[in-house]
């Protein structure tokens, strides 16, 4: 894969199917922050190659005014990326990232990667310290001898670190597995016990609770109805169901605005194929052989606009719209 790039058709996606229906200030629930040596030598992921070396606030910044333009970012959730390199480094990094960017105005709020054997009191420890407002858990750093992808909720987000996430009052950034997501059984009963046992936990389902089948999070939210501790954000969802599913059941409050930066800066998008989904990259697509005119534009142009064809769907009014892209995160974390 190349290097970020923004293109004529991503201005003219913008101008079309953007910017006409952005509100003027937004935050990002889902942002990931790093250095590229944070990754073990030789591990750099492929499409990271030729991205600044260094992914901070700055080149974050400097990035979302493609997908939101005129400084409509005022502030965002960040964690890291390198959940099997040098978290510690990593952890340090967004630490300072978000402090520096509070120093300056902008509102950053930061989450401490976690890895289930870490010991609950040197996370409470790390919290406290270094200011994170919540926890990153992540299955690639799941105890299982299988496929991390097939990892029950409990093998990477252990008890122990949500017991420590409701007495801090801290936010779990939960990105589910298991092959359908919301709509698996061990999901729905694993998330309703933790939300329930620690009510001062705040759950966040990432990716619109992995809802990059939509029909997964069709079937599944309705299990979690009534809990008072859990939101959804949106990050690089590329259909329109899971959010219409989201607000319909849970309402509008519990839907957040959320990049996925650095992922929202490549080109694609994800589609629901069978009860599964594929990521199509333009680099994969054959698009000289098959498409002429057909021009890929940036993952979190093809979000946004799936999340305005849900609002357009659902007769949004601009205050619930607003809430979606800021409120709803303003109350969560009280700034």
């Amino acid at each position: 894969m190349t290097a970020w790039t923004y293109t004529d058709a991503d201005r003219e996606f913008v101008a079309r199917h953007i910017e006409p229906y952005l509100p003027d200030k937004l935050f990002d629930a889902h942002a990931h922050l790093f250095r590229h040596s944070h990754y073990p030598a030789g591990a750099l992921p492929e499409h990271l190659n030729g991205t600044p070396t260094e992914i901070g606030l700055q080149v974050y910044r400097e990035q979302m005014e493609w997908l939101h333009p005129h400084g409509r970012t005022v502030g965002g959730l960040f964690f890291g990326l390198a959940f099997q390199g040098d978290r510690t480094g990593n952890d340090d990094f967004v630490a300072a990232e978000v402090k520096a960017g509070q120093a300056n105005g902008f509102n950053a709020l930061g989450q401490l990667l976690i890895a289930p054997e870490m010991d609950a009191e040197s996370v409470r420890e790390r919290v406290r310290r270094q200011g994170f407002v919540g926890l990153k858990p992540y299955h690639l750093m799941a105890k299982t001898s299988g496929p991390t992808f097939l990892a029950p909720i409990e093998e990477y987000l252990s008890e122990a670190h949500v017991r420590i996430a409701h007495e801090e009052g801290l936010s779990i950034t939960l990105h589910m597995v298991l092959d359908r997501a919301m709509a698996d059984p061990r999901n729905q009963a694993t998330i309703r016990r933790y939300c329930e046992q620690y009510p001062n936990m705040r759950m966040i389902l990432a990716h619109a609770a992995r809802g990059f089948n939509p029909w997964h999070t069709i079937e599944g939210i309705g299990s979690l109805a009534g809990l008072k501790n859990v939101w959804c954000d949106t990050s690089a969802v590329t259909e329109a169901g899971a959010f219409e599913a989201i607000v319909e059941t849970l309402g509008h409050d519990r839907l957040l605005y959320g990049t996925d930066f650095h992922v929202s800066q490549m080109r694609g998008r994800c589609i629901a194929i069978g009860d599964s989904f594929h990521w199509l990259y333009a680099e994969e697509m054959g698009l000289a052989e098959k498409h002429t005119t057909l021009q890929p534009v940036l993952i979190g142009l093809e979000s946004l606009r799936s999340l305005f064809l849900a609002i357009h769907r659902l007769k949004l009014n601009d205050r619930q719209i607003e809430d979606i892209f800021y409120y709803n995160a303003a109350r969560l974390f009280s700034f």
